[in-house]
């Protein structure tokens, strides 16, 4: 129910804060409801404090708002999100933030090598870099062509993007999802964790090696296989 699904991306949002993931309001979490293709997001520049379910901009898979109760501008990101559950349609809930790590590999321009098993537990290999946008996707549409950047690359290195929940955009900031709104956050707080892990294993060690795909196969494998065995059943991330 489009209720349930308010509550949860309002609770996604607000956990964003204490999370330490994002400062003032640099971050956001949207979710959808595949079967009715309906799906919401955060509004604009609300502090997530103040967020309740009903400030929630909810729109369709045409990007329209489709419940006019809120009466807030949805977020600047919207046309990003919307791209990318037009185009992942296994996905069911995205979150970005700014969080520091994260960012300063996106800022660098580097891709998220996977050094260890904590990584491969989350993300099954490389977490990829979307390319800069030109001066002219900029000018046209950027929040748009920033979810085309990211499709782009997916296809192009032929990505599931429920083994690999996220992705860094160039000199920008990460973008992660999941099956649902909560996972999508589960997501990004992976992903800071293992960015701070990589940025600190490459200043004791700048030659360290990527994990053997043997050791990336059996974590990823173990925790989101068909025969995982990590957890209990019918947890979704």
């Amino acid at each position: 129910m489009l209720s349930t699904l308010k509550q949860q991306v309002c609770d996604a949002n607000r956990a964003l804060e204490t999370s330490g993931l994002v400062k003032l309001t640099w971050g956001n979490v949207s979710g959808i409801d595949r079967t009715s293709g309906l799906w919401c997001i955060k509004p604009s520049g609300i502090p997530y404090a103040d967020l309740t379910p009903d400030h929630l901009v909810v729109l369709d898979l045409d990007g329209n708002i489709t419940d006019h109760g809120s009466q807030l501008r949805p977020s600047s990101d919207t046309k990003t999100h919307l791209h990318l559950y037009q185009n992942f349609p296994t996905i069911g809930g995205i979150t970005h933030t700014h969080s520091p790590y994260a960012t300063a590999f996106a800022q660098a321009g580097r891709e998220l090598p996977c050094l260890g098993t904590t990584h491969a537990d989350h993300f099954f290999g490389t977490v990829p870099l979307a390319r800069p946008l030109t001066p002219e996707e900029i000018e046209a549409d950027y929040e748009l062509h920033t979810g085309v950047s990211i499709v782009e690359r997916f296809r192009e290195l032929n990505l599931n993007p429920l083994e690999t929940p996220a992705i860094l955009l160039s000199h920008h900031a990460p973008f992660t999802w999941g099956k649902t709104p909560a996972a999508g956050l589960d997501n990004s707080t992976a992903l800071e964790v293992c960015a701070q892990m990589a940025i600190h294993t490459l200043a004791l060690n700048p030659s360290a090696t990527t994990i053997p795909a043997h050791i990336l196969n059996k974590h990823h494998s173990r925790k989101h296989g068909p025969d995982a065995y990590y957890g209990q059943k019918d947890c979704a991330k």
